[in-house]
């Protein structure tokens, strides 16, 4: 039972479609600042110190674009929605997600009440599309 306009589901792919953008440009250049950096290491010695705080930063980059990969997930998973018709409509209870949210979080999937009662309920998930 979504209450989307034609003109706002129009306003969300669009948002979507941006975001799929930028992600992919993240990633795509990450991916290639990495195998620059591997190049750039190759034959290096540095100290222990060194390693730990490169090892760290690759650790930290690798969480990012995996973050990253999972939004993207998350879109194509709203924009199957839109396909389908079930975009905007809660997975908990069904009832219509506010506009509002729809616009702060794309990829929610629930509308804002049922949200916080799923991150009472699951506080150790750390990401949750909606």
């Amino acid at each position: 039972m979504t209450t989307l306009t034609d003109a706002q589901r129009s306003t969300l792919r669009a948002q979507l479609d941006e975001r799929e953008k930028q992600l992919q440009a993240e990633v795509r250049e990450e991916r290639e600042a990495r195998a620059d950096r591997s190049i750039e290491q190759a034959g290096q010695v540095g100290d222990h110190g060194d390693a730990a705080a490169t090892h760290l930063q690759e650790g930290i980059r690798h969480v990012e674009t995996e973050r990253d990969i999972e939004e993207l997930r998350d879109i194509d998973a709203a924009r199957a929605r839109l396909d389908d018709g079930s975009y905007g409509e809660c997975v908990d209870c069904g009832q219509a997600i506010a506009f509002a949210r729809l616009q702060a979080q794309p990829t929610a999937l629930r509308c804002a009440d049922c949200q916080t009662d799923f991150e009472r309920v699951h506080p150790t998930i750390l990401r949750d599309p909606g």
